[in-house]
């Protein structure tokens, strides 16, 4: 799944992304390696336990372009916004419209939408206008926050 989502997201050295779901930290050290040095992962995570333990794993691995921070992703990280590329790794009910706000123009979100059984959404912003591409069926753990379940 990582591997389609990122390959999804075409992913751009010197990009700024936004990760909502730190989870382990394994899907932004992919990406912070794709972004390389001049690039930099934010990822927001809910859990302050799974928190600590991506950093831990981020720390193991000398990986020094990602900032982790916990609060409600389903609301986004508006302080470094805009982004290049937002992803996220937990399905919601529906595309949160403050990750709409902080995608930049020509930016693209990728977002499991759907309960249990989701589907994997690519949404692209040119000239301000969403262009939605269905990449099939996903199982994700559920968003949970303000514009979660």
């Amino acid at each position: 799944m990582v591997a389609i989502m990122v390959e999804g997201l075409d992913i751009k050295k010197g990009q700024k992304i936004l990760e909502i779901g730190a989870g382990s930290g394994y899907h932004a050290a992919i990406v912070s390696k794709l972004v390389g040095n001049k690039g930099h992962v934010y990822t927001i995570e809910r859990y302050s336990s799974l928190v600590e333990n991506a950093r831990k794993n981020l720390e193991k691995s000398g990986i020094k372009n990602v900032t982790i921070e916990i609060g409600d992703g389903s609301e986004g990280l508006k302080k470094y916004a805009p982004y290049d590329r937002i992803y996220v790794t937990c399905a919601a009910p529906d595309v949160p419209q403050p990750l709409i706000e902080q995608l930049k123009n020509n930016g693209k979100l990728m977002i499991p939408v759907g309960r249990m059984i989701s589907q994997l959404e690519l949404f692209e912003k040119i000239n301000n206008k969403i262009n939605r591409k269905n990449l099939g069926g996903c199982a994700f753990v559920p968003l949970v926050g303000k514009y979660g379940f």
